[in-house]
Formats: C-alpha cells, sequence, structure tokens
C-alpha cells in the first residue's frame, strides 16, 4: 500500500459520537474473550461452517489475536480523532466540520472497525438480514449512520 491520503469530514459533534461508539467497542473486543456474547461471536468468522466442533477450535485458537487487532484497529481510529482535538474538547461547537487526514492504512483500519462496529450494532438491535431493519425505529438511526460514515470512506479509497 503506498501513502496516499484520504480526508474525512465530518462533524464535531459525529466525531464525539463516533469517539463514544468506538471507545465502547474497544472495551468490548479488548476485555472479553468469550465468544458467549452473540455480538463478539459474530466478529469471529465461522471458520467450518458445516463442522461446529472445527469452527470452535478454530474461534479457540484464532479469538484472541482477530478480537486483538480489532481493537488496535479501533485504537487508531480514536487515535486518529485525537489528532485533531475531538477527544480533547467535547464543549467544543458541535456544528464545526472537521478534517481528519487518514493514510491508507489507517482508512483501513477505519474501515474494519466502522464494519465491525455495525456488526455489533446489527447483533444488539437483531438483524441478520435486510428485512429486519427497521429505517422507521430510531433505534436503528446508528446503525444506518455508522454505514452512511463506512460507505463514504469506501467511496473515498476508491476515488483514489
Amino acid at each position: 500500500m503506498n501513502d496516499r491520503i484520504v480526508v474525512l469530514e465530518i462533524s464535531h459533534l459525529e466525531a464525539l459520537h463516533l469517539a463514544g461508539l468506538v471507545g465502547q467497542f474497544a472495551d468490548l473486543v479488548g476485555s472479553t474473550r468469550e465468544t458467549e456474547d452473540p455480538a463478539v461471536a459474530r466478529l469471529l468468522p465461522d471458520a467450518y461452517p458445516d463442522d461446529p466442533e472445527a469452527s470452535r477450535e478454530f474461534r479457540r485458537l484464532t479469538g484472541d489475536d482477530m478480537l486483538a487487532r480489532r481493537a488496535e484497529d479501533a485504537r487508531t481510529l480514536l487515535s486518529t480523532l485525537a489528532t485533531d482535538g475531538v477527544a480533547v474538547d467535547p464543549d467544543s461547537d458541535a456544528d464545526t466540520t472537521i478534517a481528519v487526514a487518514l493514510s491508507e492504512l489507517e482508512a483501513m483500519a477505519w474501515m474494519r472497525t466502522l464494519s465491525a462496529v455495525r456488526l455489533v450494532l446489527a447483533e444488539r438491535l437483531g438483524i441478520q438480514d435486510e428485512d429486519d431493519h427497521r429505517p422507521d425505529d430510531p433505534r436503528f438511526g446508528i446503525y444506518d449512520w455508522v454505514g452512511y460514515r463506512l460507505d463514504g470512506l469506501v467511496q473515498a479509497l476508491d476515488a483514489r
């Protein structure tokens, strides 16, 4: 990968909300090594869908590393937000737009984190497929917003 830069424009309020969500996500994946939480289990691939025992063994052997990588990606997202002062001053004007400059590696960490946050939200909201999404339910607004931000980042990377 090269040193391409992606600039993500986000309001200060959105950045604060994103930092809160990602902070909670980092706590979730950083503190648990159990796949008994369905949201955490959803983050770990089912390597052998036809062999539950082999899948459990795969998760046992690889789950800690996968969750540690997800936690590291979340820390990358949080640190890039903090470099623009977002985490420092929650009393700033909520409508102020900030520009977060990301290297390609940082942008990839953002995409992995936003995708993972959506998986956790989907599990918590009971979304297994498109038919389970209820856009009129306000609880789905965060899920949709994270998807909007993820889509914008994907488009920005594709345009480079």
